[in-house]
């Protein structure tokens, strides 16, 4: 845990939408001028496209599991940024765009499939932000998650989950139902192991529940669309985080109600009214608080220019400002976070 150098992670499985909170976390730096150095979780694979194949067909490993990342220099870049706000970073080249980019960038002649070069994290950033699927593993020989300050898991149902990823590995991949369907089940032990478990240690989990039948993923036509989806939010420990549920939930547009359970009493807010109830103080509530809020994002300005993600994200930035006054004995966090919980 760092106070002058945080570590933020959002982890999440294959087609689960963390490139997509990715982008929305990014947008928010630029505008609250935050300077993040960002981490691609691919990065800290361990062999290159051509290797992988080659270990997959020999040794039946998957890239959930350890045999295929690196771990150790993973949970090693979060440290050394922790304590000194330094490290060293890479970069997997996914197309022919980014090889041409950075090749420019660095001098090299590498290809799709590739890594870069090991460089430095850029000097005098204000945080990191990791994305990909291992922000939080414990292993025997490594753990990531006791070096994360926030840690944000983008979890949705299984069946919605690989509906989203049969049709991004088609759409964007050109892989064949057979293929990807193949690929979710040599992956299914390293995802009970190893990326599920994560999920148990992040501080506010988002997990979309799908309102229409999902039964089927591998015959699904279509991915549920927003308006046919729920989001349930889920804060570990509220009192690590200092939330303001009300304040929280004033800034997720067209909210419908919100549930909150505490010591299996539960009550229904229509609006953001406290009302009187017993459960109304939630600086009592206890680790299994869960916020379910319904969005009606039927304004196609919400839908087109934000996104149901992108207020999620602020979310996760204003428990990050809260946290962060938390280690510093709940004081200011001077010069990156203090303008952020007063705008929305």
């Amino acid at each position: 845990m760092s106070k002058k150098h945080p570590v933020v992670a959002v982890t999440g499985s294959s087609g689960a939408g963390t490139s997509t909170v990715k982008r929305a976390f990014e947008t928010i730096f630029h505008r609250e001028q935050i300077n993040a150095a960002i981490i691609e979780g691919d990065s800290f694979h361990r062999y290159d496209r051509a290797e992988m194949k080659t270990q997959m067909t020999q040794n039946k490993i998957s890239h959930f599991g350890p045999q295929a990342n690196e771990f150790g220099k993973l949970a090693g870049l979060f440290q050394s940024y922790g304590e000194t706000g330094g490290g060293e970073k890479r970069y997997y080249l996914h197309s022919e765009e980014e090889a041409e980019e950075h090749n420019a960038r660095l001098g090299t002649d590498k290809k799709p499939g590739e890594f870069t070069p090991w460089e430095p994290v850029p000097a005098n950033t204000d945080l990191m932000f990791y994305e990909g699927l291992h922000g939080l593993v414990q292993t025997d020989d490594a753990d990531v998650a006791k070096h994360v300050d926030l840690g944000i898991g983008v979890v949705p149902v299984v069946n919605l989950e690989w509906i989203q990823k049969i049709h991004r590995d088609n759409a964007e991949r050109g892989y064949d139902a057979e293929t990807i369907v193949d690929t979710i089940l040599r992956r299914m032990p390293d995802y009970i192991n190893h990326i599920t478990p994560q999920f148990s240690r992040t501080d506010i989990n988002f997990q979309r529940v799908a309102t229409v039948d999902t039964s089927n993923p591998f015959i699904a036509r279509d991915i549920p669309t927003p308006d046919e989806s729920f989001i349930v939010i889920r804060f570990a420990n509220p009192d690590k985080c200092g939330v303001d549920f009300p304040r929280l939930l004033s800034m997720i547009p067209k909210l419908i109600h919100v549930t909150s359970q505490h010591h299996g009493c539960s009550r229904r807010q229509d609006g953001l009214s406290n009302g009187n109830h017993p459960c109304t103080d939630h600086s009592s509530h206890d680790r299994r608080i869960k916020v379910l809020s319904a969005f009606a994002l039927t304004n196609p300005t919400i839908r087109k220019d934000r996104g149901v993600f992108y207020w999620l994200s602020r979310i996760a930035v204003r428990a990050l400002t809260r946290y962060t006054a938390y280690l510093n004995n709940k004081e200011s966090f001077s010069g990156v976070l203090t303008h952020s919980s007063n705008r929305q």
